[in-house]
């Protein structure tokens, strides 16, 4: 290189150098001091080692003395690029706390804006790492700007089509990894998954002292702490450290496509598809009353340590999150009779639709291990409008188009237990042994629909005892596979040979419909 141009590249070094101190060293230890990690060695940790290739590292605040020389620089509060996971490229962003606390007065729009619209334009992935405010709103923008913002627009700061657009479009991952609010907890919320660090990450629409003003006096972790949030199902996944939460992170990604134009890729675990464990065969206990682990049977059919769950604490009497069947990524869901006897709740059923919305988005194929008694009824389950939010539900299944195979292991009763497999169209079923299904359960029912009979009776008990017997010979599920209502059943042993075998079929089915079904209204 010509020496004439040296004068230059020395003030891009120096210029790259102040950039890097990021806030300064007070403000680097302040971050260190609190537990958490600063913006950059996140992106280290997160990604492939060396595979970081930053933009938009000179976007800042200059500062010049009299003659117009640089004498000192705060970098914009947003570190993005480009880099891979897993040898795949990804597009991350992160706050950086140290400047301005995350706030909007050193935040450069157009740099906010690059990383969402880059994940968009190359449809890869798109990692957030958020703190703070992300971007959003502080008192003090007022008096650094001269004026106040107007809430979005044209020029309202961050596109929000942007985020609406990844949703149906690129795999969006967000992680709260402080404080975070307002606009943070937006970014946050619009993901396709999400993971807080428990005791260090608290997330809300407006903090303590904001919400002091209504009445509130709450600490950050009562406000919007991990338990708070995964409860609501604001957040999906909490984790004790921010290496879990960036290993999370990878780990979401592994099972899903770069974008919705691929197909996700296959990652053979070594463990057979023909093991069959002799557990499944006794682990349903003959008496309905009596519950059993639903997460022993995700366990014992699909691959190995494959199974990912997904808001554990959210909408619980339905268990949620991805897996592989011989390599083959699926979205699963499964009751857990353990909750409300595996009933559909107001929330399970908001939980549902994201999970069949993930995977049609992403062409995932779903398996749905259904032991349904139907939604959860009472008082409460009313309040909740739990019967809107089930149609929402049973509407988002009967729309998707991808694979779709349900293992009826126990109950399929009611309006929720309809909604066992998508209406309409060929799905794969089996039914196991104990499998049990009809509009009411017996229990509690026969007395309603049979009262006349029973209260005429001489010996009542005796007549209930009889109408039970019959009614229970005419249940049993051999007489439904005799209609073909029910096409197959199986021995529980052999349950993860045949979900295998169907993993197979479906890994290159794309689906029929429209893809982004993120973004129905």
């Amino acid at each position: 290189m010509s020496k004439d141009w040296q004068p230059e590249l020395d003030e891009l070094r120096a210029r790259e150098s102040m950039a890097a101190e990021m806030g300064g060293a007070d403000k680097v230890a302040r971050q260190h001091a609190g537990g958490r990690l600063t913006v950059r060695e996140r992106i280290d940790r997160l990604v492939d080692a060396g595979s970081f290739h930053e933009v938009g590292a000179l976007a800042g605040r200059g500062e010049y003395d009299a003659d117009g020389r640089l004498v000192g620089f705060m970098p914009a509060n947003c570190v993005t690029g480009r880099a891979r996971i897993d040898g795949r490229p990804v597009i991350v962003s992160g706050d950086d706390f140290t400047v301005r606390g995350g706030s909007a007065d050193a935040t450069n729009p157009e740099k906010a804006r690059f990383p969402e619209q880059a994940a968009h334009a190359f449809r890869v992935p798109v990692i957030r790492l958020v703190e703070g405010s992300g971007g959003g709103g502080s008192v003090k923008t007022i008096e650094t700007k001269g004026h106040a913002n107007l809430p979005g627009g044209r020029f309202g700061g961050v596109a929000y089509h942007l985020n609406n657009d990844n949703l149906g479009t690129v795999p969006c991952v967000g992680l709260a990894l402080g404080s975070v609010a307002g606009l943070g907890a937006a970014r946050i919320a619009a993901t396709h998954f999400s993971v807080m660090v428990k005791e260090k990450s608290a997330m809300f629409v407006a903090g303590p002292p904001v919400v002091k003003g209504i009445g509130e006096d709450l600490d950050k972790q009562a406000l919007g702490g991990w338990q708070v949030q995964l409860a609501a199902g604001g957040v999906d996944n909490a984790v004790d450290t921010e290496d879990e939460a960036f290993e999370a992170a990878r780990r979401f990604l592994s099972y899903l496509p770069s974008s919705i134009d691929e197909l996700a890729p296959r990652q053979p675990t070594g463990d057979p598809p023909d093991r069959r464990d002799e557990a499944l065969f006794s682990i349903v206990p003959r008496d309905p009353r009596r519950v059993y682990k639903m997460r022993k049977i995700i366990d014992g059919v699909v691959d190995r340590g494959s199974f990912f769950e997904i808001a554990p604490q959210f909408g619980k009497s339905i268990i949620t999150g991805l897996a592989r069947l011989d390599g083959w990524p699926v979205m699963l869901m499964a009751s857990d009779p353990y909750v409300y006897g595996g009933a559909w709740t107001a929330d399970a059923c908001q939980k549902v639709v994201r999970m069949v919305d993930l995977a049609q988005t992403f062409h995932l194929p779903i398996v749905y291990l259904c032991d349904c008694p139907g939604f959860q009824i009472g008082l409460q389950a009313e309040k909740n409008a739990t019967i809107r939010h089930g149609v929402r539900a049973m509407s988002a299944i009967h729309q998707t188009t991808v694979p779709w195979c349900t293992i009826l292991v126990r109950s399929v009763f009611g309006v929720a237990g309809a909604a066992h497999a998508p209406s309409g169209r060929h799905t794969t079923r089996y039914a196991w042994l104990s499998g049990r299904w009809g509009s009411l359960p017996l229990e509690g029912g026969t007395e309603a629909a049979y009262r006349a009979e029973i209260e005429a009776a001489e010996d009542p008990t005796a007549k209930l005892a009889e109408i039970n017997a019959r009614l229970n010979q005419l249940r049993s599920p051999y007489r439904t596979a005799e209609t073909f209502a029910i096409e197959e059943m199986i021995d529980p042993r052999d349950t993860r040979r045949l979900l295998c075998e169907f993993a197979e079929m479906a890994a290159p089915v794309r689906g029929t419909g429209p893809s982004r079904m993120w973004l129905r209204p």
